[in-house]
């Protein structure tokens, strides 16, 4: 914990938080009892007195404490947990609060000490000989101490109270799990229909775009070998369109295969990453050992994977010859990507292994690198499989 400087917004501001909580738990302890008593108010009213309470943590401790998702009625518990916390927090704000208003007052005292017999009434008389040089040097030197640790005081005792409404006020443990576990299945659907959009998109590119530049490029590798009798500038004119139309052709090819190859769907990891592993401009070692496929994301996710490996490798790593093993041990898919290459990749040296990074944080899988320089470099991945 950072300690924070007597002159610091920081200390003035948790003090601040310390002296309101007290005004404020006070009238809000007599409001709760009258709804204890009055069930039908609860439903109103706790929400006010809690989102104000909210309020007042944001503002002076900037902390924001997350609202229950539950209804407030007379029955859910995080009702009586807010409820509790109205109830208790006179008493915690009392406790947070005295020492710290003690400590300011003590180091205000205590610097002033050598104006203080000139500060008293004439007819009054401080019962401590303040004209003294070393009484009064003494006092100083307390208040100097009492300056330093009131705003250590503050801190910690704001600490103590915001633990206390994160308890009583937050959500509590079963409804954090509730929501992580709503999060996990929404994002589980949105993969899968994000992954199914792939699918899709692959399967209209196939049927459709390719189709017509399979077509266009036949008619016009024909019109070039059957029109010889044409001027040389519309000749050429039909090679290069023909050319442009077979390259066009290539890296549509290449696309429909980087979005989701269909021989994934119909035969699995060990097919697709052999026509990945056969296309590399060097020698892939494959090794595929599934008792049974995992679903079509974490299979899509571990194509991807591999495909992109491989596709850095040859960009980067000038490396003659790769390895790649896919195993399944229990709910867990394990891949490895293995070179001898030059070494030194980094995880935040480029796009293609941070999108590879977040592609495996999507599903919930774990990435270890190893790249030294000079080599090798050793991916390994570990995908859930359910």
């Amino acid at each position: 914990m950072k300690v924070p400087r007597p002159w610091s917004a920081r200390a003035w501001l948790d003090t601040a938080h310390l002296m309101t909580g007290v005004l404020v738990s006070a009238v809000f302890f007599e409001l709760t009892l009258v709804m204890v008593v009055v069930p039908p108010l609860l439903r109103r009213g706790m929400p006010v007195l809690t989102g104000v309470q909210r309020s007042r943590f944001a503002a002076f401790l900037d902390v924001r404490i997350p609202p229950t998702t539950a209804p407030a009625t007379w029955r859910h518990p995080a009702t009586w947990r807010q409820a509790g916390y109205h109830l208790l927090s006179p008493l915690v704000s009392v406790v947070c609060a005295l020492p710290v208003a003690l400590a300011w007052a003590g180091a205000l005292v205590g610097l002033t000490a050598f104006l203080q017999p000139h500060l008293q009434p004439p007819p009054l008389e401080f019962p401590i000989d303040l004209r003294n040089p070393v009484v009064a040097g003494a006092y100083v030197t307390v208040g100097a101490a009492l300056l330093v640790l009131a705003p250590i005081l503050a801190r910690a005792t704001a600490s103590l109270d915001l633990a206390v409404a994160r308890v009583l006020l937050g959500p509590s443990r079963h409804e954090l799990d509730r929501r992580i576990e709503t999060l996990t299945e929404s994002r589980a659907g949105v993969i899968d229909a994000a992954d199914a959009e792939r699918r899709r998109i692959e399967r209209d590119l196939h049927d459709g775009a390719q189709q017509r530049l399979v077509s266009l490029a036949m008619n016009l590798g024909l019109a070039r070998a059957t029109l010889t009798d044409l001027p040389e500038p519309a000749r050429a004119a039909i090679e290069q369109a023909h050319e442009e139309a077979k390259q066009a052709l290539k890296e549509l090819r290449d696309f429909v295969r980087g979005l989701h190859p269909a021989v994934l769907n119909d035969q699995g990891l060990d097919a697709a990453l052999s026509g990945v592993a056969a296309r590399a401009p060097f020698p892939v070692r494959l090794r595929v050992d599934l008792d049974r496929r995992p679903s079509p994301t974490i299979e899509a996710v571990a194509f991807f994977i591999v495909s992109e490996a491989l596709t850095n490798i040859a960009k980067h790593a000038a490396a003659t010859r790769a390895e790649v093993s896919v195993t399944r041990e229990r709910d867990r898919l394990r891949v490895s990507v293995h070179d001898d290459g030059r070494g030194g990749a980094d995880l935040d040296g480029g796009t293609g292994l941070r999108g590879l990074a977040q592609r495996i944080g999507s599903v919930d899988g774990t990435l270890r690198l190893s790249s030294p320089f000079g080599g090798p470099t050793t991916i390994e991945v570990e995908l859930p499989c359910e």
